[in-house]
């Protein structure tokens, strides 16, 4: 294909852009991909800075579309103002890529800095719990109470359906197995053990770090973005004896409660098995429990229930605190809330049945 010539009127400035820009126009289309466009400046006197960055824009254009320009008998003049006035190419500065030994210490630092900031925070709990047993005045009156008919009233139906249902799967699941041995009494020993020492425990807590867990979360969270903890901070109010020192000793109260009154509903739920499925009467059943029972079974699950109680309220309060954003954060940190209180439930539960387990009966 012929270069195509186009020659520049005399003046190439502001008010002739939309004249020469009309001209070039019909020169960007695909037919002329590959061609040469050769831009005269051989009548041009007067070049002003809109002209010339006008000009350098054309060049780009046309080079996006496969387009070669090329500019011939520019005066040093001209060619000194489209050089002044030519678009500075900026690229941005490489990131540095970071080699394993960085990323290791970034993860290690970020650790250290989560483990000192719950350590500060789990002290300053500890410390206003201790205070607060003989300073109640303290507290909000009648807010322990409140937190709990929240925390335990409210979770009975749930944690009495759940608990029924573990007991009577157990007893299902032991009593295929035990009658082909004419084991059948034997059932009420596993169910007893199992749900007084691991079972009622655990899927109490579960439940309630599901539940009380993500809605102490939500709860701080919420405050800390609408700078309500920042407005009783500011009235000289300490929001941890105010807000998180009665949801503790709430806690302390109703999680054994609560697990105590799962044990009892998940029995049940073993002896409905035992009664409808093995012919066992309710009364040989319940005599059975009550002989394989030992102190050891009930104190092992009271100290796993008291120490989930702590575990799901210091992880509650933490993910609350840590709170970045708005609506979008809330959610983000209480479904963390949750996951990390079942995940430390469950290792706690680990370290506390080794313990029981490998320890000397004492009781």
């Amino acid at each position: 294909m012929e270069p195509i010539l186009i020659t520049l009127p005399q003046s190439v400035t502001h008010d002739q852009i939309k004249r020469i820009q009309k001209e070039l126009s019909p020169y960007k289309g695909k037919k002329f991909e590959g061609a040469t466009i050769v831009i005269d400046f051989q009548n041009v006197k007067n070049l002003d800075s809109a002209g010339a960055l006008f000009l350098h824009r054309v060049k780009d254009a046309f080079k996006k579309k496969k387009i070669q320009l090329q500019w011939i008998n520019t005066a040093p003049e001209i060619e000194k103002t489209l050089n002044l006035f030519s678009p500075v190419k900026t690229s941005e500065p490489p990131v540095p890529s970071k080699n394993i030994f960085e990323t290791i210490g970034e993860w290690g630092y970020e650790g250290l800095m989560h483990f000192v900031q719950s350590l500060f925070l789990f002290s300053n709990i500890g410390f206003w719990a201790l205070v607060g047993l003989v300073k109640p005045s303290m507290r909000r009156k009648g807010e322990v109470s409140n937190q709990g008919v929240l925390i335990g009233v409210n979770a009975l139906p749930i944690v009495a359906l759940i608990a029924f249902l573990i007991g009577f799967i157990l007893a299902l699941q032991s009593a295929a197995q035990l009658r082909q041995f004419g084991a059948n009494i034997y059932v009420a020993d596993l169910i007893a053990i199992a749900m007084v020492s691991e079972m009622g425990p655990l899927i109490t807590a579960i439940l309630v770090a599901g539940r009380s867990g993500s809605a102490i979360t939500a709860e701080i969270a919420t405050m800390k973005v609408s700078e309500e903890i920042d407005a009783l901070t500011v009235m000289g109010v300490d929001p941890i004896p105010y807000l998180i020192v009665p949801k503790l000793y709430a806690l302390i109260i109703t999680l054994p409660l609560l697990t105590v009154f799962a044990n009892v509903i998940g029995i049940f739920g073993g002896a409905v098995i035992g009664v409808t499925y093995l012919d066992i009467s309710f009364y040989p059943f319940f005599k059975e429990v009550f002989s394989v029972l030992r102190y050891k079974e009930i104190v092992t699950g009271m100290v796993k229930s008291l120490s989930f109680s702590v575990i799901i309220l210091l992880t509650a309060t933490y993910f609350g605190f840590r709170v970045k954003g708005g609506a979008e954060g809330v959610g983000r940190v209480t479904t963390a809330s949750v996951v990390a209180s079942i995940f430390f439930v469950i290792v706690a539960d680990s370290i506390l049945g080794l313990i029981f387990y490998f320890g000397e009966p004492a009781f």
